[in-house]
């Protein structure tokens, strides 16, 4: 098996996402000297030549600090007051930052998104190019969840999924979530003192998932299982991802040299998945899904085949031409994402007919693939 210095020696581009609990103080309000010793840190990146993009949290503790709000965010569930927090909280946040890295002679520039962002194509590619550009120009970017404006309908639900899209967006090699723990565990290390920390995971299994628990500080609202799930949409796009603790010194040099910091999440080799499908994959919100039967699973999974309306027997939920759909298996698991050629409506008509069958009655337009191919991703059942 290979190490984790193996797949850190070529790296070229680095996502940094920092937790709340890095950036904040448990009282409230930024801890300005560890976001002091992080920016040194990435500094330090730079200056190896690495280009790097910050997933930042911290904004809302930020701002109801500034608000001299003294709320848990996790006990608040007055919406506008966190939003309006939010908003000011960006203000100070930014300030921090663009004072504590021009410092060091670096300029930051902001980006706020929205999982909606990323679900029309053309969006997706123009963030991808403000981020290429913002590079080229010599500046980190730093990014966060528009939670001003942002509703459950579209957010991404915790900036350790943001921290993985990101990585996406920019084709990054790396992508190291910084955190108040050591890094990934059998067990709680909250609750159980004996608890081994896993230094190098190679594939997301049962096992991997039962030792995900609900570890989070009192202003994030990510825990392990966001972590496991940022893990799951890197390895699928062949990025190597780190879970950290922010306050140990010398972290970011540390995991870039491959010392055995953290736990090292192996990215899937081989074949690179195409940037439109990983957009299909992680990108785009889906609005319904189809079954399939046994022959068309095996045909999708081991022969890289279309999906056609004789292997679909279920549809499940309202959609359009064009719309982002799940596939099932006959089990219901979920085996594949794929853009949908018909609405829900058409696929009832036609589903579970050979093309004889279709032709008379529908004509030659409802004649071919429900999702082809080069629009369809397939999930690694062992990623």
């Amino acid at each position: 098996m290979k190490s984790r210095k193996e797949y850190l020696k070529n790296i070229k581009r680095v996502v940094v996402k920092i937790g709340s609990s890095s950036l904040t103080l448990p009282e409230g309000g930024l801890d300005i000297d560890n976001m002091n010793s992080l920016v040194k840190g990435i500094k330090g990146l730079t200056e190896k030549g690495l280009e790097v993009i910050i997933v930042s949290s911290g904004a809302m503790a930020a701002g109801l600090e500034y608000l001299g709000i003294k709320k848990n965010p996790r006990e608040t569930s007055d919406i506008s007051l966190l939003q309006a927090s939010s908003a000011v909280g960006q203000v100070e946040l930014m300030k921090a930052y663009r004072d504590l890295f021009s410092a060091g002679g670096i300029r930051v520039g902001q980006i706020l998104l929205t999982h909606e962002d990323t679900t029309r194509r053309e969006q997706y590619l123009n963030i991808k190019s403000t981020i290429r550009n913002l590079l080229e120009l010599g500046v980190v970017p730093v990014i966060n969840e528009n939670d001003s404006v942002a509703v459950d309908e579209i957010k991404f639900g915790d900036n350790d999924e943001l921290g993985a899209m990101t990585a996406i967006l920019a084709e990054a090699d790396l992508l190291i979530i910084l955190s108040d723990i050591e890094g990934m565990y059998r067990q709680d290390p909250r609750t159980h003192s004996q608890a081994e920390m896993l230094s190098f995971v190679d594939k997301i299994g049962p096992e991997i998932e039962d030792s995900a628990g609900g570890i989070g500080s009192s202003y994030g609202l990510g825990g392990m299982l966001s972590k496991i799930k940022a893990a799951r949409i890197c390895i699928f796009s062949g990025i190597g991802m780190v879970i950290a603790n922010s306050r140990r010194k010398s972290v970011l040099s540390d995991i870039i040299n491959g010392k055995d910091v953290g736990t090292f999440f192996k990215p899937r080799t081989g074949a690179k998945v195409k940037s439109i499908k990983k957009w299909i994959a992680f990108g785009v919100r889906t609005r319904g899904s189809i079954t399939i039967d046994r022959g068309a699973q095996e045909a999708v999974i081991k022969k890289g085949k279309s999906i056609l309306p004789v292997g679909i027997t279920g549809v499940q939920g309202r959609f359009n031409r064009g719309d982002t759909l799940k596939v099932l298996s006959p089990d219901e698991v979920m085996i594949a994402k794929g853009i949908s050629s018909f609405s829900s409506e058409e696929i009832k008509k036609i589903m579970g007919k050979n093309e004889k069958s279709i032709l008379p009655q529908y004509g030659e337009d409802m004649c071919r693939e429900v999702i082809h191919r080069d629009c369809l991703v397939v999930f690694d059942p062992e990623m």
